[in-house]
């Protein structure tokens, strides 16, 4: 199945930020811790079981791929539990690259073990250029609360998602570098949950490291990172996490733009206009991932409806319900992000309390309308005042979707750079 057009200039549509901008100038058509330590080489990938249905014919949370084994807890972080190759049903991907899934055992914010999907593409091409081939982890912006929003099941169905996440990564995959693509939001689908986010990526390194089945990838490739927007999220959360949760993981640099650092800053901002939903998206999100943040005895009757209607969605449902509302509408109190729990849990998945190792290009469209350019300011100085080498460029004039194409050519070179061995460049 080929996909086909979806994409109206709208303020709605808009609000799909980088996906919408960058399919539309590709011209590419889709459709509407203690207990991580590094995996023993010895891991290896088992196969998908052949009563499983075929990939992408079923959602993750109907799919056994997706289902954590039992013993999920005897894996060590980034061990490989399963994998498959699958026919990617995104532009011309099938004829260009080979694709795995690959799931692994990761962590959530609270260390408890879950089963994570990392998808990774590889040039049918032989690489020629030095060393072993490069690979670069690509953070989609899924910005979603359902498991059918996921980078891995849009890859095999040809879903949203992939769609523009796998056309960002194709001057990737046209330079010979392959791709790993994690669902970093995890099996509970959780947005903005930083300490989640930066375990899926950084163990989902570690899966593509320990499986032995795609020809010239394994314990030798040279790794960056790259997101935008809510991919720049869980990006910046593992460059950040690297050195303690995964000091195994060696990584180049990290490529990241109109990163949302702070959820308080970010809600403050977003409260009562046309992106609100993506306050419902984390609402119901970090509600999930962290029951002590105790939002029932906050939420009135309307608010109660809302996080049940927040969940199991994808962004264009989210954003569409809940445009322009305000989370005082729902709560019994009138700033409840001010509410202890609640602003401990944001304080707790907000960016800046430890320096990267890797260095960093952050990028920011000064006139953001999605994401304020101040919060992420207030990052790089955190990150900078901490020994961090951040290179860090703002755009006088621009909007959230575009700034992710015109600062593309930047990212390659910063990529390109790091891969070459080339100092990187501070402005701290």
């Amino acid at each position: 199945m080929r996909v086909v057009p979806f994409f109206r200039r709208s303020a709605f549509a808009r609000a799909m930020f980088p996906m919408a901008a960058l399919l539309a100038t590709a011209g590419i058509a889709v459709p509407a811790p203690a207990a991580a330590h590094a995996t023993p080489a010895a891991a290896h990938a088992a196969p998908a079981s052949a009563d499983d249905p075929p990939p992408g014919s079923v959602p993750p949370d109907e799919d056994p791929f997706y289902a954590a084994p039992a013993n999920i807890g005897s894996y060590r972080a980034g061990q490989v539990v399963a994998s498959r190759k699958i026919t990617p049903k995104v532009g011309d991907l099938d004829s260009t690259t080979d694709v795995w899934q690959i799931s692994y055992r990761s962590n959530d914010s609270h260390l408890a073990p879950q089963l994570v999907v990392t998808s990774l593409l590889v040039p049918k091409k032989a690489w020629t250029g030095n060393g072993p081939r490069p690979i670069v982890s690509v953070q989609a912006a899924e910005d979603a609360t359902g498991t059918q929003c996921a980078p891995s099941y849009g890859l095999s169905s040809g879903s949203v998602i992939a769609a523009w996440s796998a056309v960002w990564s194709t001057q990737l995959l046209d330079k010979g570098w392959a791709v790993a693509m994690p669902d970093h939001e995890g099996p509970k689908s959780v947005f903005m949950a930083g300490p989640q986010a930066g375990h899926a990526v950084l163990d989902g390194i570690r899966a593509v490291k320990n499986f032995t089945g795609a020809p010239g990838i394994g314990k030798f490739n040279a790794w960056t990172l790259n997101g935008y927007s809510g991919g720049a999220q869980a990006t910046g959360w593992a460059a950040q996490m690297q050195p303690s949760y995964a000091p195994d993981v060696k990584l180049k640099g990290a490529a990241m733009g109109g990163t949302p650092a702070d959820p308080e800053a970010v809600a403050r901002f977003l409260d009562g206009g046309p992106f609100s939903g993506f306050e419902a998206a984390a609402a119901a999100s970090l509600a999930t991932e962290f029951p002590e943040m105790n939002i029932d005895p906050l939420l009135n009757e309307e608010g109660r409806k809302a996080i049940a209607q927040a969940r199991g969605k994808c962004l264009t449902e989210i954003l569409g319900a809940f445009a322009f509302k305000k989370l005082s509408d729902y709560s019994t109190v009138p700033d409840p992000l001010a509410a202890p729990s609640v602003r401990a849990v944001l304080k707790l998945n907000t960016m800046g309390a430890a320096a990267p190792a890797a260095p960093i290009f952050n990028y920011h469209a000064n006139t953001d309308e999605i994401v304020p350019v101040a919060q992420a300011d207030k990052l790089v100085k955190d990150w900078c005042a901490k020994g961090a080498k951040v290179q860090t460029t703002r755009s006088w004039i621009g909007e959230h979707a575009l700034e992710m194409v015109f600062k593309n050519g930047e990212v390659l070179t910063f990529l390109s750079d790091r891969y070459a061995g080339k100092p990187a460049k501070n402005t701290c």
